[in-house]
């Protein structure tokens, strides 16, 4: 996909004079001439995820039942998953059993 470097717009293949050219509706033109057809062209294929520590237990201790094991007291920490104006992403990881779950509430 291309975008328009004087708008941002996504630019489109035109056809003027009996050739077909890559325009933006702001008025650029791609000096180059093309055969018509969208490309797809994928430059980054896969984005790692990356572990920071996977043996992390929380600082804070707090009262809650473990779905797995029903223990009474699991490990605590937060951390911004989603966008800025979403709440946190709350996890929990069982003192008893090590199971980690989260609460997006």
């Amino acid at each position: 996909m291309m975008f328009c470097p004087k708008c941002g717009s996504i630019i489109l293949p035109k056809k003027e004079d009996g050739k077909i050219v890559m325009a933006c509706s702001c008025g650029y033109r791609d000096k180059k001439e093309s055969d018509g057809k969208i490309k797809e062209e994928v430059k980054n294929k896969s984005a790692e995820i990356e572990i920071i520590d996977k043996n992390y237990s929380g600082d804070i201790l707090v009262e809650i039942e473990c779905p797995k094991c029903s223990h009474q007291k699991a490990f605590f920490w937060t951390i911004q998953t989603r966008a800025s104006d979403e709440p946190e992403t709350k996890f929990y990881r069982c003192e008893k059993c090590s199971h980690t779950w989260r609460d997006y509430k």
